[in-house]
C-alpha cells in the first residue's frame, strides 16, 4: 500500500486539476468512479464486495480518502487491489490535485491493458464538502444507509443532484428502522430523475451483484471500450 500525506493545498484551481485528471484517465483508458457517503454508510464494505465480484475481469485501482488512518486502504489491499491512501489531515474532502498525485504514485498507466481499467475513489465521509469538488471522474455514486433516515436527500440535496447512482445500503436492517423507501425514491426523483437507485446490503451481499453488473455495463458502454 502506498500512502500520501496531504498537508497543504496547491495553488491551482481545482477545475484545472480535474481537467488534467479527466484527460489522463481518457488517455489511459481508465473509467473513474467517485464514491460519496457519510461516515458509517458502508462505502468501504460495498467496495469490498463489489471488488470481489469484478476483480478477475477488470484492472482496478483504488484511491482511499481518510482524515488520518489507513484502515480502509488496508481492507482493500487484502483483496489484492492496487491501492493508494490519501490522508487529508483534517480536510473534509478530496480535491483534484490530491487525485493527480495519487494517480502518479499508483501508476495506473502500467496496469493490465487487456482488460477494462477501473478507478474507484472513495471520498472522505461527508455529505456536503465532497460534492463541490470535481475530481475528473466519469461517474459519481452516493451511498446512503437506511439507519441514516430517508430525510437525507432533501437535507443534503446537492450531493444527490450530482450523483449518477444512489445506493441505499443496509437494506437488511430496514425493518428495525422507520425508513420510508417510497418517500426516499420520490425525493431522489424530485432532485435527480436520472439517478439510478440500487437497494443493497453490503453485509449480506443482497443486491450487490446487480450493482456490480451495472458498473461493468457502464464501463463497457463507455466510448473508450
Amino acid at each position: 500500500m502506498k500512502n500520501i500525506l496531504i498537508e497543504k493545498r496547491i495553488l491551482q484551481s481545482n477545475d484545472e486539476f480535474a481537467e488534467n485528471n479527466r484527460r489522463r484517465f481518457a488517455e489511459n483508458g481508465i473509467f473513474a468512479i467517485n464514491i460519496f457517503g457519510s461516515l458509517g454508510a458502508g462505502k468501504t464494505t460495498l467496495l469490498e464486495k463489489t471488488l470481489s465480484l469484478i476483480k478477475d475481469s477488470t484492472s482496478i485501482g483504488v484511491i482511499e480518502g481518510d482524515l488520518y488512518t489507513t484502515k480502509d486502504a488496508e481492507r482493500i489491499e487484502q483483496e489484492g487491489i492496487n491501492v493508494v491512501q490519501i490522508n487529508t489531515c483534517g480536510a473534509c474532502h478530496l480535491d483534484a490535485s490530491m487525485i493527480e498525485e495519487a494517480v502518479k504514485v499508483m501508476r495506473m498507466d502500467e496496469l493490465e491493458t487487456r482488460m477494462p481499467k477501473l478507478m474507484f475513489i472513495e471520498n472522505v465521509g461527508n455529505l456536503v464538502c465532497p460534492a463541490s469538488y470535481d475530481l475528473g471522474e466519469n461517474t459519481k455514486i452516493t451511498v446512503l444507509s437506511v439507519t441514516e433516515g430517508n430525510d437525507k436527500p432533501l437535507k443534503y440535496p446537492f450531493m444527490f443532484k450530482i450523483s449518477d447512482i444512489v445506493v441505499l445500503n443496509k437494506i437488511d436492517l430496514i425493518n428495525f428502522t422507520d425508513f420510508d423507501i417510497q418517500e426516499f425514491r420520490e425525493d431522489i426523483c424530485s432532485l435527480n430523475k436520472n439517478a439510478k437507485i440500487f437497494e443493497v446490503s453490503s453485509r449480506t451481499g443482497e443486491g450487490v451483484e446487480d450493482f456490480a453488473f451495472y458498473l461493468m455495463k457502464l464501463i463497457k458502454n463507455d466510448d473508450k471500450y
